[in-house]
């Protein structure tokens, strides 16, 4: 079967090239950010991890919006990578229906976060390099495939 005769999905936010820090609201200040660079800095380790985990320990999860602003699009992508990620999810949301179906319930769709490097996710902040997980405060997959800059 080829991509293009994939159903496709409209369950994404398009959040790549958003811009936005962790902190603010609930969130971890930039003191905390510069502090751990710099421990990150000099142990060699990746700072993004260690400025990750201090966002989800200091309760950034509690939080459901996130501040990317107006660089979010919802819908399917029109880029390569966008209609890949849509026909993929597309597949899967046929398949997750009909299974529910057989057992007489419904099939709640969840959205499919495409980002790039990091974002805010409701149960805290998401990075690329964290694995896929699916937060339940939100509803929303956050995958952990590294993608491109959109459009």
């Amino acid at each position: 079967m080829r991509i293009d005769e994939l159903p496709q999905s409209n369950q994404i936010e398009d959040r790549r090239g958003a811009r936005g820090l962790p902190g603010g609201r609930g969130g971890i200040g930039i003191g905390t950010v510069v502090v751990l660079g710099l421990i990150g800095w000099a142990l060699g380790i990746d700072p993004s991890l260690l400025i990750g985990g201090a966002e989800m320990l200091s309760g950034g999860g509690t939080q459901q919006q996130t501040n990317v602003g107006s660089e979010t699009k919802t819908g399917a992508p029109s880029d390569e990578m966008g209609r890949f990620v849509s026909a993929v999810l597309g597949s899967t949301e046929v398949q997750w229906t009909e299974i529910f179906e057989k057992s007489g319930r419904a099939y709640k769709q969840p959205t499919l976060v495409m980002f790039s490097g990091a974002t805010q996710s409701g149960c805290g902040f998401a990075q690329s390099a964290m694995g896929p997980f699916y937060c339940p405060l939100d509803q929303k997959v956050y995958p952990r495939y590294k993608f491109l800059p959109g459009p």
